[in-house]
């Protein structure tokens, strides 16, 4: 990474609101909100922190990959969630990992995994740190001697390319700009772009189940899998590489969301495509947020695949700069490598139309990389602009008192007008009555499948000192109740991690459980890896009553 990550939120230094426009950005909240500006809180340096002393020390052959250096292990204590940032600006960084490993081949992380294994050291995989769901943290408790965070950045290369079946073998260390810098030389790409992908690697994007760029069809990163390789203490887990299989069930799809518990995934064979050179766009305004969705589950269900079908409601659009008229929006996207869009997007408006959106001449565009026709920007690249500067602005607003969190899910169509009421309602309900008030809960859809979406809740809310944390703790568990009683999916992208266990300990079958536990007992007989991820290794029963 070519500038210096932030120890303590999102990003590298340097990014982000400036001091004066965060405190701006604090006077605008006080206008809305009412109150005071406040005051926001300063970063931490690294020499103001008062990390514990490391309670292990690596054998020899192992020192020469093993840090104790303050910066890293700060920047190796968090994730990127509101919790983290939060954690991180009032200096508590009292669980860091006692030492950051950096292996430098798959040798290297079968002697950690032995040491681990052996001393009773908790081993936590980790890949860019962008976790939001509490992830990669090392808090293990007092069942181990310490913790080891294994940062894969030095396997980061792109290590075979098979041009003919337009595939490649990649090392799961790789940070996504990385990756596409190796990939660009062969006129390919892997095309998945998750909000993170600047920070996040290949690896992460596998262990989590990210979802990327793709609003329809190759919505997540496990379409794009051919085959993957992962070291675990009892030996090489790896597929054989094919285009599809019918035998058994799936070795990729076990480590595919298994979050470090079942091995550390060192690399992978990726299906790549040949990089896009036709594009189309259109954005419809929709005089209600129903329209809207109507719309986006017509266009789903036509088989034309749009790349981004994104719905957006009248507040989304609004806080975002996307559109300021009260309309909700529907940005709709098209790309190719082989042929001309002007029939998808012709096609994909007229069902837009057709639900009573308004789609002006000039917010459709048609490009093929030497003609462009219509607008290129709009409403559509302000909101995508807002979207990637979004978790620096997160980071300025929880420095500032507020509370600014994101809930993600997917249901079916039918499910969702009554998921969409009681998540709204509950979040609000709940930050009233925890005085993070006044509050407001916006709605969009990040993908769109031919039987449901995946709506994606952001809330904005005025905190209080001391108790934002505890505020955003009763909203958080709010949400997530909410999800489950109406149908939907605790997460749809972001993982389980730490923070999303009680939901996933309910919505999972509990034989399912049992067997996951009983294959983190096969390759993981001492429970090292990512402790507390998914299932508790340390307690056989797993009671989920």
């Amino acid at each position: 990474m070519p500038h210096t990550r932030r120890f303590w939120g999102w990003g590298v230094e340097g990014e982000g609101p400036s001091a004066a426009q965060q405190r701006k950005l604090g006077e605008t909240i006080a206008m809305r909100f009412g109150g005071e500006a406040r005051a926001p809180i300063a970063p931490p340096s690294v020499d103001e922190l008062a990390l514990p002393e490391p309670r292990i020390t690596p054998p020899a052959s192992l020192a020469a990959l093993c840090t104790d250096d303050p910066l890293e292990r700060a920047g190796h204590t968090y994730g990127k969630s509101f919790r983290d940032v939060w954690r991180a600006l009032h200096r508590d960084f009292s669980c860091p990992p006692d030492l950051v490993a950096i292996p430098r081949d798959e040798a290297d992380i079968i002697a950690l995994l032995d040491w681990c294994s052996d001393q009773r050291i908790a081993a936590v995989p980790y890949g860019g740190g962008s976790s939001v769901v509490g992830g990669i943290e090392c808090d293990v408790g007092d069942d181990y001697r310490g913790a080891v965070s294994i940062d894969m950045r030095a396997l980061d290369r792109v290590l075979e390319v098979d041009r003919t079946s337009r595939a490649a073998r990649i090392q799961a260390g790789v940070y996504g700009p990385a990756l596409e810098d190796q990939l660009r030389p062969h006129a390919l790409t892997l095309r998945h772009f998750p909000q993170s992908f600047e920070f996040s690697t290949l690896g992460g994007w596998l262990a989590t189940r990210s979802g990327g760029h793709y609003a329809t069809l190759h919505t997540h990163i496990d379409d794009f899998v051919e085959s993957i390789r992962a070291v675990t203490p009892r030996g090489i887990w790896e597929s054989r590489r094919l285009p599809g299989s019918g035998a058994g069930p799936s070795p990729d799809r076990a480590l595919l969301g298994s979050e470090g518990i079942l091995g550390v995934i060192t690399e992978a064979w990726m299906r790549l495509q040949d990089r896009p050179t036709f594009r189309a766009s259109a954005t419809a305004r929709f005089p209600t947020f129903e329209r809207a969705v109507d719309a986006a589950r017509a266009i789903s269900q036509t088989g034309l695949y749009p790349a981004n079908c994104r719905v957006l409601d009248a507040v989304e659009a609004g806080l975002t700069g996307a559109d300021d008229t009260g309309d909700a929006l529907l940005l709709l996207a098209f790309e190719s490598a082989d042929h001309p869009l002007g029939p998808w997007i012709e096609r994909a408006v007229e069902c837009a139309r057709d639900h009573g959106g308004i789609v002006a001449d000039d917010d459709i565009s048609v490009r093929d990389g030497a003609r462009s026709e219509g607008a290129r920007e709009g409403a559509a690249g302000s909101w995508r602009n807002a979207f990637i500067r979004a978790p620096y602005t997160r980071d300025a607003l929880v420095g500032l008192g507020a509370i600014s969190e994101t809930f993600e899910t997917a249901c079916t169509w039918d499910a969702f007008a009554g998921l969409r009421d009681g998540v709204t309602k509950a979040v609000l309900d709940t930050a009233q009555a925890a005085g993070a008030w006044p509050a407001v809960v916006t709605c969009r859809f990040t993908h769109v499948y031919p039987d449901g979406p995946a709506p994606y809740f952001t809330v904005l809310a005025q905190g209080t000192e001391p108790e934002q944390l505890a505020q955003w703790e009763a909203i958080k568990a709010a949400a997530g109740a909410a999800i489950a009683q109406h149908g939907g999916t605790i997460t749809h992208h972001h993982a389980v991690g730490r923070d999303h266990r009680r939901w996933y300990d309910r919505q999972r079958p509990d034989p399912f459980a049992a067997a996951l536990i009983a294959a983190k007992a096969a390759v993981d007989p001492a429970g090292v890896l990512n402790p507390g991820v998914l299932v508790d290794p340390a307690d056989p029963t797993n009671d989920l009553a």
